[in-house]
């Protein structure tokens, strides 16, 4: 009997002992699936964007496709309108979001004070378009969100009602267009946006349109100390910005115009042109009551016939330093640019290399323009332009000079196209002297 109890007792014993580590065994599966379940990134995060327009709608439909794939992450959006100023004035502290469009003057040199490396231009290269753009000694820190072509966005049926019936390939064909426009229709020939500023940046790109050489900002212009004088791209540029206020081809009141609106009008053919990216194409479509009534076509300059377009990157998504949640942001920066459709559906160049050029630059294809992009700088003088645009406060990529013209051409400055060129003349030569190496 004694025997039996023993052998009753002993086989409990290693029953509840199986039975424990039957137990711990699920128990650790759990633990281990929970974890399974959990890996990749997971908090809030913070994205900074231009985008006033789509943030409340389109914004929030990434967020839900996002958080598809990674659940554990809560995307919150600031959208901000002047989004250069203050983004730059927050970026004083540590709080500017974790995930971000980068400022376009940041100087290259200063991006690893203020964004997180994502790659090598070696590794990145093989992916995305433009990623030399905004990287510096081989590292890159930003992304472009599209990759845009350069040109001016313009109503056709305000071409049609004026008589314009070829494309503009000259400064002075445009501006004889223009003044069809002014003579026959009701539509403002050009809208500048003066009042909001950034719009005149975007003149800015198409200097590449005019020099029609990929070597012509980091190389030439890097090395000259006189890149506003007469005949130069940049004098040509700004010259067609100035005749344009000059002969009264712009809004009555420049000071009190309004971006939002703007495109508005331009849809409804009360505008007739804007020099804008081809970003800009499907913001004037989609407040068309007809989306082909809106076109684009290159800045109006060619050589022997042949016309070029800038190809550049559009803003470039980076992330924050400073941001506690680096792989969250890592996580979204790479679905957006990848998985989002956001440079396809606003008409823009898919950064991703093999993706298809969009239907809004069918135009291009058919006036034989060609593409064509910055070629990197000398070795050494890698961000150099930056560096004398910042020393010399030129503002290549700000409104200010831009505004400048303007308001000499209408008279509310008593000075002359050329004397505003020959100041920024002595401003870069003078920068340059100081920071060329």
């Amino acid at each position: 009997m004694k025997k039996l109890l023993k052998l009753l007792t002993f086989s409990l014993m290693i029953f509840a002992l199986l039975t424990a580590c039957s137990q711990g065994n699920d128990n650790n599966k759990a633990e281990n699936d929970e974890k399974q379940n959990s890996d990749g990134p997971s908090g809030e995060i913070l994205v900074l964007t231009n985008r006033t327009d789509i943030v409340d709608t389109v914004f929030k439909e990434y967020a839900e496709k996002f958080n598809e794939k990674y659940p554990d992450v809560k995307v919150e959006f600031e959208a901000i309108t002047d989004y250069e100023g203050q983004v730059k004035v927050r970026m004083n502290s540590t709080e500017y979001g974790d995930a971000l469009l980068i400022p376009n003057d940041v100087p290259l040199q200063d991006l690893e004070n203020y964004f997180e490396p994502l790659g090598t231009i070696d590794e990145l290269s093989q992916k995305y378009l433009h990623v030399d753009e905004d990287a510096y000694e081989n590292n890159v820190y930003g992304i472009p969100i599209v990759v845009n072509a350069q040109g001016l966005v313009y109503n056709k049926k305000v071409f049609e009602e004026a008589g314009i019936t070829d494309i503009p390939t000259s400064p002075e064909a445009f501006l004889e267009a223009m003044k069809k426009v002014k003579d026959s229709t009701k539509a403002i020939p050009y809208y500048t946006n003066y009042a909001a500023g950034w719009p005149l940046t975007q003149w800015e790109p198409n200097r590449l349109s005019i020099s029609g050489e990929e070597d012509y900002v980091n190389v030439q212009m890097a090395n000259m100390d006189d890149p506003f004088a007469k005949g130069k791209p940049h004098y040509i540029l700004y010259k067609m910005m100035y005749d344009l206020a000059k002969e009264g081809l712009i809004e009555n009141d420049p000071l009190t115009t309004d971006w939002e609106s703007s495109k508005e009008m331009l849809a409804k053919g009360e505008i007739a042109t804007m020099v804008l990216g081809s970003w800009a194409i499907t913001q004037v479509q989609d407040l068309a009551e007809n989306r082909d009534d809106i076109g684009y076509m290159p800045f109006p300059y060619n050589h022997d016939g042949k016309q070029f377009s800038e190809s550049s990157g559009d803003y470039k998504i980076g992330i924050n330093k400073n941001s506690e949640n680096k792989e969250a942001a890592k996580a979204w920066v790479e679905w957006f640019i990848n998985e989002s459709n956001y440079a396809q559906d606003n008409g823009g160049i898919s950064p991703v290399i093999g993706d298809e050029l969009p239907d809004t630059l069918a135009s291009f294809e058919e006036l034989g323009v060609e593409l064509i992009k910055n070629a990197p700088a000398k070795e050494g003088q890698e961000g150099l332009v930056d560096a004398i645009d910042n020393e010399g406060e030129i503002g290549l990529f700000q409104p200010e000079f831009k505004q400048r013209i303007i308001e000499a051409a209408i008279g509310n400055k008593k000075e002359s196209f050329d004397e505003i060129m020959n100041d920024l003349n002595k401003d870069w030569k003078e920068a340059r002297a100081k920071v060329a190496k």
